[in-house]
């Protein structure tokens, strides 16, 4: 038996075409109306998703969410934003709700108007209510170029309330508010205020750090609905529960990466604060050339310093009290002989590989997640939309 949806909560998804015959629509609805919570992208070309979801989040609630993947909708102009309105309105009316108790969520090619003949024949069949809980269906139904679907759960310490979350998204992915597409749901009572903070916090500690290839995308979207059928729970609890998931998906987005191979976790430690430790970490994860050492399994941990002293406002760095390493092993001040190298080559080989950088400085801290530079990466993205 697959994983359901929390309580509270019922799918449908379905495919109305939108640039293949796999599924492409999916609908997630609340019994009622909920507390709800959204982080989106900062890009000034955000997409009519971005901009009707923010707006109808302002209140604290929502009833539903439905995704439009493999179309973005972004840069169509006034029709663009038409089009999106009508899915929401659409969706409300089929499930009794109002437009303002609908949230979306779009993603794929940018510039294409939506098939809305084809999306329109598609919502007239949305049943009410939802006929599943599905959560793997879900996953499945928002990818795009993604190879795996991606979906993660918990139960939120002390209590019965579980935390299930999906995910889409393997490029265009840097995100500077959320990232990609993920839909988070919990039956634990919350309200509005407090998830959303928790929310924010978990967000930041998690999808904002990871970096597939240094682009923020116009669609960035990640809403958490809290249905409140479990009754309530310990705040911190909940952190927690939605900590891990949310970073099980950001280690499944960086290992999904377009092209990757290997799986990259940057930790900068020692820092002057936790701000300048992400600064250096995101350098070295979104280096080009530490990327591509990585992906050929060589230790130059010379790239490393290199990006790390690439942070050049940062006058605090000194590369005397500096310290790199490659898994546990040591490679700068401290240099490996060739029996060493040929180890940590063998290392780097592998599906993880960790890069430790301690400053020296204080006692700031980040984790990064990334993934390395492959052929593959520029194959997908030069033939994309070709």
């Amino acid at each position: 038996m697959g994983t359901s949806l929390p309580a509270g909560f019922r799918s449908w998804v379905t495919s109305v075409g939108i640039k293949d015959s796999s599924n492409d629509v999916v609908v997630v609805a609340a019994d009622a109306p909920c507390p709800a919570a959204g982080v989106f992208t900062s890009s000034r070309f955000a997409g009519p998703s971005v901009v009707v979801s923010r707006r109808h989040l302002t209140k604290g609630t929502a009833g539903a969410v439905v995704v439009v993947s493999k179309n973005a909708n972004v840069a169509n102009g006034d029709a663009g934003m038409r089009d999106a309105e009508e899915i929401v309105r659409s969706v409300a009316d089929r499930l009794g709700l109002a437009p303002e108790d609908v949230l979306i969520a779009s993603t794929g090619v940018i510039g294409r108007p939506y098939p809305m003949d084809r999306v329109r024949a598609g919502l007239a069949s949305l049943p009410s209510p939802l006929p599943d809980d599905d959560a793997e269906s879900v996953a499945r139904g928002i990818m795009t170029t993604d190879t795996v679907h991606k979906l993660s759960e918990t139960r939120v310490e002390g209590s019965t309330a579980r935390v299930v979350g999906v995910a889409k998204g393997v490029g265009m992915i840097e995100p500077d508010m959320a990232t990609l597409i993920s839909l988070v749901f919990t039956d634990a009572l919350v309200g509005p205020g407090e998830l959303d903070a928790i929310f924010r916090r978990v967000i930041d500690r998690t999808f904002n750090c990871v970096s597939i290839d240094t682009d923020t995308s116009t669609s960035d979207t990640a809403v958490v609905l809290a249905s409140g059928a479990a009754g309530p729970v310990d705040p911190s609890a909940l952190e927690q529960a939605l900590h891990r998931v949310l970073l099980d998906l950001t280690k499944a987005v960086a290992r999904d990466g377009e092209g990757a191979e290997t799986l990259i976790e940057v930790r900068v430690d020692g820092a002057r604060d936790d701000a300048q430790a992400k600064r250096v970490a995101k350098s070295i994860v979104n280096s080009p050339l530490v990327k591509t050492a990585v992906h050929g399994a060589d230790p130059n941990w010379g790239r490393v310093a290199m990006a790390v002293g690439k942070c050049s406002d940062d006058v605090d760095i000194d590369e005397a009290r500096t310290i790199i390493r490659f898994g546990g092993s040591e490679v700068y001040p401290r240099r490996l002989d060739d029996d060493g190298l040929a180890a940590l080559s063998r290392y780097m080989a592998g599906d993880e590989v960790l890069i430790h950088v301690s400053l020296g400085i204080a006692s700031g801290a980040a984790t990064v997640w990334g993934c390395d530079l492959t052929d593959g990466y520029v194959r997908i993205n030069a033939d994309y939309t070709t």
